[in-house]
């Protein structure tokens, strides 16, 4: 935790948001991050994030089961679904998000409030999209490349 808190401090005196994150196997460090959107202008620059995304790079898998995220801050939705997709069971934050929220940076607050909301009451409004009828179901085709 000591490592992700100081790239967080790091990445505040580079003019970066105050977020590092790091995942450790077997207490190694495989991979870390920093939020990037400073730099990269891309919403998903976050560290864990980009965490997840370099260990995945170097060791060639979508299974990170096994590993801990050690995050300088609470995950944000994007973060846990993303932990959640690859298998990561365990993690630790210093900052919650509600203190986070006590520094300007209250997003995630409304974001988990809103997942909680029935899809037709959310703020960002969805609505289901059918294939028209005869044309190539891709799911479908994915299930079929898979069972060969």
């Amino acid at each position: 935790m000591k490592r992700a808190v100081q790239l967080a401090i790091d990445n505040v005196k580079q003019g970066g948001g105050p977020f590092g994150a790091v995942l450790v196997k077997d207490g190694e460090i495989v991979a870390e991050g920093v939020n990037e959107l400073h730099e990269t202008y891309d919403v998903s620059g976050h560290a864990e994030l980009l965490a997840i995304r370099r260990a995945q790079e170097k060791l060639q898998t979508d299974n990170l089961t096994g590993y801990i995220m050690y995050a300088s801050g609470e995950p944000c939705p994007m973060c846990l679904t993303a932990m959640y997709m690859v298998g990561i069971e365990k993690g630790y934050y210093c900052a919650s998000i509600e203190e986070a929220a006590e520094y300007g940076m209250g997003g995630s607050i409304a974001i988990y409030a809103n997942f909680k909301k029935p899809r037709e009451a959310r703020d960002l409004k969805m609505e289901h999209m059918p294939l028209e009828a005869g044309a190539t179901n891709p799911m479908a085709l994915w299930k079929e490349q898979q069972d060969q």
